[in-house]
């Protein structure tokens, strides 16, 4: 079994949007080569087998994704993939003929998050025909991560959604299944760590480096897909080792600090999707 159970592969930070509930990064604009995307996966692959080819950036924009999805096909791995649903009609095909996308998570939350010049019927319909061209050879999330936030465009979603996939919807562990392996996700919005932000305090529990890690279109191995600009960098795939990097001091007092429910590193202490696991 392999140690995590998903590491993020950035394979670009560059994405089409400017989502209102995304901090973006403001590290140099980057979109992963062939050679270094195949490099990093001789690297990743003793230690996972389900890829999420995201950090930052929309992987949709990669003009290399089809070859990306094959080459880590080639290597044995699973694929998902997060997309803001611009580009979905785009790829289709593509994605749809790739034996290694395990999973498309589709944030429609992203729809109102932004100026589009692409029309809201246009946007709906080009993302659930997706889901139901699938027909169960992918898992589609729809997600709905704006509780607690602006959400105008829901009840129109959730409309078309039911007109699309009919129900009776089943409500389960990983979110309410509309259909065959399709489902639909709604979650509160949240707090994404920043160093500039208040110090909530070094009480908590996080799956990063437990559960997962990421790796940044440069090689920098960071302990969760939160850190988006790279403020924990733990090392470099692409001058050392897996092995040296995770048993670096930094990185042991980070997993050992989580061990006891402490938070090490002034990034993680403001963190408000961490605070979901934190017992009360």
């Amino acid at each position: 079994m392999k140690r995590f159970r998903k590491i993020y592969l950035e394979i670009s930070n560059i994405c089409n949007l400017s989502c209102a509930f995304c901090p973006g990064t403001a590290r140099k604009k980057q979109a992963m080569t062939r050679e270094a995307f195949t490099f990093l996966l001789e690297k990743l692959r003793p230690w996972t087998d389900y890829l999420y080819f995201h950090l930052m950036g929309e992987p949709l924009c990669h003009p290399l994704l089809g070859d990306f999805l094959a080459l880590a096909g080639e290597a044995g791995f699973r694929v998902i993939l997060t997309t803001n649903g611009t580009r979905t009609s785009q790829w289709q095909q593509v994605l749809l003929r790739s034996p290694a996308l395990h999973k498309l998570n589709i944030s429609l939350h992203a729809f109102e998050a932004n100026q589009l010049d692409i029309p809201f019927d246009d946007y709906l319909r080009q993302n659930i025909s997706f889901a139901r061209e699938a027909r169960g050879r992918t898992l589609v999330v729809f997600r709905l991560w704006n509780r607690g936030g602006a959400h105008s465009c829901n009840r129109r979603i959730l409309e078309d959604l039911e007109a699309a996939f009919p129900r009776p919807w089943v409500t389960e562990p990983r979110g309410t299944r509309i259909g065959h392996r399709v489902y639909l996700e709604s979650g509160e919005t949240f707090r994404w760590p920043d160093l500039e932000a208040e110090d909530a305090g070094e009480r908590l529990f996080c799956y990063g480096l437990r559960d997962q890690l990421g790796v940044l279109c440069d090689g920098t191995v960071v302990p969760c897909c939160l850190d988006h600009e790279g403020d924990i960098p733990l090392g470099n795939l692409f001058t050392q080792s897996m092995e040296d990097i995770l048993s670096s001091p930094r990185a042991m007092a980070l997993y050992s600090g989580f061990s006891g429910r402490i938070a090490v590193e002034p990034l993680c202490r403001t963190c408000g999707y961490a605070r979901r696991f934190q017992r009360t």
